[in-house]
């Protein structure tokens, strides 16, 4: 079996971006010991933020429209979105002490139903036949690959054909992998994540740094939601077309043992194993297997959650107290 990879690499990086958003901020997260398993939610709620903006910009436009405004206003929109679900995790996980395992979960769900909600409602203002919107002219900017990609043969193909959003993730994940393993502000979350009482003892706000990184994290998030759907999608919003991508990258993060740099090259891993299934040839004959090739990320994610239960080393495990409230007068 021979896979075009020219063909199959771009988008295999095309279906992993928004996963490599997902995990670094969830990696950020965990690392000062919040849980936050509401990610796929974040990043629903930032493509649709991303959407709605976009959506009211290009109609209040009316004819050519500004290329910064059309990057800014959908840009900010999707981070101010996943912002507040951050800030609504911290407020219900660190400041109320609520179970983080169910807060995540009830995020997600409030998540999905918000970009539902107004997704279906900007579908009715659009008058639109199908079931979905387009935002062809805010698209054409966050797709936007680089002017020489198309001269330089196979290699602009594989490595210069993305938007400013996937050269950001990758960017985003080194600076997230550096600031936690080289700078000191790194060294005191890491260490919030480790030992709260012991960072706390140290002169170190436990509070702020659980808000400050998931509020980060949760931003990061987002914008994994905003490439989804003005790259990939080309700007086209349907509801519940996102799929499970927020749980894979929720999966990305212990595949990764919590190392962002590490997630780049993963994440584009389970993006090619994500669309494989398009490139296996079945024949007419045999057509139902692409049902069980479609099964294959989630086979590789279960064996990757065994294989990292069995590890033994201390580098290669989660934050000591993820997922424990800090009560700070029991210090």
């Amino acid at each position: 079996m021979m896979i075009d990879l020219v063909a199959f690499i771009p988008r295999a990086v095309a279906q992993g971006i928004p996963l490599l958003y997902g995990s670094t901020g969830e990696i950020i997260t965990q690392k000062s010991g919040n849980l936050n398993l509401g990610i796929p939610g974040v990043m629903y709620v930032g493509a649709i933020s991303g959407v709605i903006g976009s959506f009211f910009y290009e109609n209040s436009a009316k004819g050519d429209i500004n290329g910064f405004l059309a990057i800014a206003i959908p840009l900010l929109c999707s981070l101010l979105g996943s912002l507040l679900m951050g800030l609504l995790y911290c407020f219900l996980t660190v400041t109320l002490r609520a179970n983080q395992n169910v807060t995540g979960l009830a995020m997600t769900t409030f998540g999905v139903g918000f970009g539902n909600f107004f997704g279906g409602s900007l579908i009715k203002i659009a008058n639109a036949d199908v079931p979905s919107i387009a935002l062809s002219k805010t698209s054409a900017y966050f797709s936007k690959s680089l002017p020489f990609a198309d001269s330089c043969g196979w290699f602009g193909k594989i490595f210069l054909s993305y938007g400013f959003l996937a050269y950001a993730a990758i960017i985003i994940a080194i600076v997230a992998a550096i600031f936690l393993n080289r700078t000191r502000r790194g060294l005191h979350l890491r260490a919030v994540g480790e030992s709260p009482e012991t960072a706390d003892a140290a002169g170190i706000n436990v509070t702020r740094y659980k808000y400050v990184a998931t509020c980060v994290g949760c931003m990061i998030a987002g914008l994994g939601g905003l490439y989804y759907v003005m790259d990939y999608a080309s700007g086209v919003w349907s509801n519940d077309a996102f799929g499970d991508r927020g749980w894979l990258a929720i999966a990305l993060v212990i595949f990764t043992i919590w190392k962002p740099d590490l997630g780049i090259f993963a994440s584009i891993l389970f993006g090619g194993l994500y669309i494989i299934y398009l490139y296996i040839p079945t024949g007419m004959d045999h057509m139902e297997y692409k049902e069980l090739y479609k099964m294959i990320p989630y086979i590789v994610t279960m064996i990757v959650l065994v294989i990292t239960s069995m590890r033994n080393k201390r580098e290669n495990q989660p934050p000591a107290s993820l997922g424990l409230p800090y009560f700070r007068e029991e210090r």
